[in-house]
């Protein structure tokens, strides 16, 4: 099974006044490049994030954003008496000095930096909680990339078949291209030797033919293709084997294109990359 390097998945938490985000989302790339984003208050957790997160996603650009907002509940909300003192007798000395002196409302005292407590946090608890969640959200990542690479293994297949049906076309057509190259050859020395050697010409279009002989790039062709079927089985990651069996298919194919001496054949050769092409894009986002 194959899976896309493209995929988005998020998910919350509870835990204790707290509601924990995760967002993850995942683009192509050509190794493991991992990005979190944690809020102070979660860094401590950042590296048993990058571990799940490179346990269970082996290649792409991956970006993880933690966050949390608070829950209001009697339980949650706090304040420091001591601030809230010190506070009031600050302000009280400064409207001693004022001549006209403004009062400060309760919602004034409570929006002072300091005034409002955070309540202790159980660390443990909360790794706990956080963990859960990113490997809950991390299986469903996994479940879109795996959706996503079950439609490009379908799209893969169909032009590894299309590559097939081309160079088993080419297999039929060769003899023909060099039975019509043969023809042509020997009408030209004909018209231009009156009395040809035909022992010497037979030797030249058995090199001729040697040269321009394609077999063992069509047969390279065919294994190729049965390599390709085969990694798209594979339970694990075969990118960047397929992205190599890539380059090899179209060195083939251009190979193919510079011994033609037929037209057809030439088109053969033209379609083919086309294909190899197409399948080099879709296979640059399979991780």
């Amino acid at each position: 099974m194959i899976r896309s390097m493209t995929a988005f998945a998020d998910g919350e938490v509870a835990a204790d006044n707290l509601v924990i985000l995760c967002e993850l989302r995942s683009v192509n790339h050509r190794y493991s490049d991992v990005s979190v984003k944690l809020p102070e208050r979660l860094k401590f957790v950042e590296s048993d994030v990058r571990r799940l997160i490179g346990e269970k996603l082996k290649r792409g650009k991956i970006e993880c954003a933690l966050n949390y907002k608070k829950q209001l509940s009697a339980q949650a909300f706090a304040v420091n008496p001591e601030m809230v003192e010190k506070l009031l007798a600050a302000t009280a000395a400064i409207e001693a000095r004022m001549s006209n002196p403004q009062a400060f409302s309760a919602l004034d005292v409570l929006a002072f930096p300091g005034v409002q407590q955070e309540t202790e946090t159980d660390k443990d608890a909360l790794r706990e909680k956080i963990i859960g969640l990113l490997n809950d959200t991390l299986d469903k990542l996994l479940e879109t990339r795996a959706r996503e690479g079950a439609q490009l293994a379908v799209l893969l297949t169909e032009r590894c078949q299309k590559v097939g049906q081309l160079v088993e076309a080419a297999h039929q057509r060769m003899p023909e291209v060099l039975g019509n190259l043969r023809g042509k050859l020997t009408s030209r020395v004909v018209e231009l030797v009156a009395e040809p050697n035909f022992d010497r010409l037979e030797q030249e279009l058995v090199l001729l033919a040697q040269k321009l002989d394609v077999a063992e790039e069509l047969d390279r062709l065919e294994t190729h293709v049965t390599e390709v079927l085969r990694a798209l089985k594979q339970p694990e990651p075969t990118g960047r084997r397929l992205d190599f069996l890539m380059q090899e298919m179209n060195r083939e194919a251009n190979t193919l294109g510079s011994k033609s001496a037929d037209r057809e054949m030439t088109q053969i050769s033209i379609d083919l990359k086309v294909l190899i092409e197409q399948m080099r894009e879709q296979i640059q986002n399979i991780e």
